[in-house]
């Protein structure tokens, strides 16, 4: 598959002049990707201009936000004694910033506590929303929404920016939850740690529609087009200790 399927980040500095360009001249409004126009988008940077399918890329904020909110799961990725690291852990988004789950134990967490300068970090989230079938193995490809994130990462340590961090990332999760639950303790805090990404570089790239098959390929007896993917989510079941008397959230009834 030719494609990539999250937004790749450029060294091709004519791309990047090219989007900058556009940038300068129509306003940080209306730039590539930006929709009508009618919402604020993020300044292209070198690092978040493709170097594929330029024209895939989104940097207003609602189509950042939406896909974000969308989702959340999300791949962590920082250099670790001179060698690249990527972890999956949960996110949560309030405002323009990410808030990044894990223990006070982690590595990157830790590193991340470093007032100075921070751990420099890339996050991505990527959703598959179908299996683009060309007729040549080649033009095989997905139908997928995505975002990446650069920027240092500093750990939360006011305790009020923590305790709504938190809150963000279950709800982040399952809208509702938060308040659905006993908040943790000091000593369930204690051992939590929260990581702050501002949302400031950040690209978006989405592919839709059907394969690009080759004109000279389009006679061939082999099956083309797309196969939608959505995630579902099964009935809710009950804890064996749950009393019988408790009923099922309404959020959970609107899955």
């Amino acid at each position: 598959m030719p494609e990539p399927v999250s937004p790749a980040t450029s060294d091709d500095s004519s791309e990047f002049a090219t989007v900058a360009k556009n940038a300068a001249e129509t306003g940080a409004e209306s730039v590539a990707g930006a929709g009508d126009g009618s919402s604020p988008a993020y300044a292209p940077s070198e690092r978040t201009v493709p170097t594929r399918s330029a024209h895939r890329a989104a940097y207003d904020h609602d189509t950042v936000h939406a896909i974000l909110d969308a989702g959340y799961v999300c791949h962590l990725g920082f250099v670790r004694d001179g060698a690249p690291v990527v972890l999956p852990t949960l996110y949560g988004r309030v405002g323009s910033r990410l808030y990044l789950h894990g223990s006070t134990g982690s590595r990157p967490l830790r590193m991340a506590g470093q007032a100075d300068p921070g751990l420099e970090v890339c996050v991505t989230v990527t959703h598959v929303d179908g299996l683009v079938l060309a007729r040549s193995a080649f033009h095989h490809s997905l139908n997928y929404r995505s975002v990446v994130v650069h920027g240092t990462a500093h750990q939360v340590t006011d305790p009020e920016e923590k305790n709504a961090a938190l809150d963000a990332l279950v709800d982040q999760v399952l809208p509702g939850r938060a308040a659905d639950s006993r908040p943790g303790n000091a000593k369930e805090l204690a051992a939590t740690a929260v990581i702050r990404l501002d949302l400031t570089e950040v690209s978006a790239k989405i592919r839709t529609g059907g394969p690009n098959d080759e004109p000279e390929d389009l006679a061939l007896p082999h099956w083309s087009g797309v196969v939608p993917v959505a995630p579902v989510y099964g009935a809710p079941i009950p804890s064996a200790d749950l009393a019988p008397d408790v009923p099922l959230p309404a959020y959970l009834k609107n899955l």
